[in-house]
């Protein structure tokens, strides 16, 4: 997608799947870029920083002079973020105010809480009540407090789960999903695999955030990543199917099982607190989105078979290295 905008200098806080690609999109677009990270790691065009981003005073001094600041990024530990998420939040704001840069966050859904009506809209209530919706909720409501108070401009773009090239192992549609299916085996899967649920495709997630960075309307309010018709696991599977003449299958891991794990891994415990989005239908709307920034959701014939081919592609050079 093309924006027109002038040279800015924006800093992007995060350099995972998500952030790499934030990044290497606005080097495309000609502007100035920082990635900020614990490990430095590097994007080409970008400038790359190793920093704590929880540390306010570190933040500040890598955050000087941008127009931008993207968080994109979030603590690995996904059982700690009750306790890690806060002091990050505190200084990603901290530094922005200080620096007059706008501030654009990516999150998520868990905001909403369970047993919100669907779909999920920009505009729905927040009341989650579990330890790592309630973590992202206090987030955006600290950045909101400071737009609202004028001290800086600041938008969050809720995504749901992601998926496409890149995507990790952390990605419920990650290497654990299309390896198996591709194999022509059985792709384990958290859940029930008969529910719809709403993707979102890595860049459309990237041109969102882009496009909300330069949205000359009201800010202090969320945008949600524009996703294709929402499927079920078996209908992403069948579909793999067809474009690897494959005849492979998908199946939940047993709830009594995800337990026992989640008794000896505190990650799988904390995600196990999230189930009910896999076990019935989870929708996200993003008519606003879609309306006022005129992003667009790739279509599945499009994000499926670039995604496969991604994974494909790993497998051979995997395969090449071992011979």
């Amino acid at each position: 997608m093309n924006h027109s905008y002038s040279k800015r200098q924006r800093l992007v806080i995060g350099a995972g799947v998500i952030g790499q690609a934030l990044a290497g999109e606005l080097v495309q677009q000609g502007d100035d870029v920082i990635v900020a990270s614990r490990s430095g790691t590097t994007v080409p065009g970008a400038t790359s920083v190793m920093v704590d981003a929880s540390d306010t005073t570190s933040l500040i001094r890598v955050a000087e002079n941008s127009d931008t600041v993207f968080l994109a990024s979030g603590p690995r530990e996904y059982s700690k973020w009750p306790t890690l998420w806060p002091p990050m939040f505190e200084a990603v704001i901290a530094a922005a105010r200080w620096c007059s840069a706008d501030l654009v966050m990516l999150g998520n859904l868990y905001a909403y809480g369970a047993g919100s009506t669907m779909p999920l809209t920009e505009h729905s209530p927040l009341r989650a009540t579990d330890a790592k919706g309630l973590a992202r909720k206090n987030g955006w409501q600290e950045a909101l407090t400071a737009n609202n108070r004028g001290e800086l401009r600041a938008v969050e773009v809720r995504a749901s789960d992601y998926f496409g090239p890149g995507a990790g192992n952390t990605s419920q549609l990650g290497p654990d999903f299309f390896n198996p299916l591709i194999a022509g085996k059985t792709a384990r899967v958290f859940g029930r695999t008969d529910q719809p649920h709403s993707w979102a495709y890595i860049p459309d997630i990237v041109d969102t955030l882009v496009a909300a960075a330069d949205f000359d309307g009201e800010w202090g309010h969320a945008w949600h990543v524009p996703c294709a018709e929402p499927l079920t696991r078996q209908q992403l599977a069948d579909r793999v199917n067809k474009l690897t003449h494959a005849n492979a299958d998908v199946a939940a891991w047993p709830t009594w099982m995800l337990h026992a794990m989640g008794l000896i891994k505190p990650d799988v415990k904390a995600a196990n607190e999230l189930l009910q989005q896999f076990t019935q239908p989870f929708i996200s709307d993003a008519s606003d989105t879609e309306r006022l920034l005129g992003v667009s959701a790739t279509p599945w014939d499009q994000s499926l078979p670039a995604t496969v081919g991604s994974y494909e592609s790993e497998l051979d050079t995997r395969l090449a290295r071992s011979h």
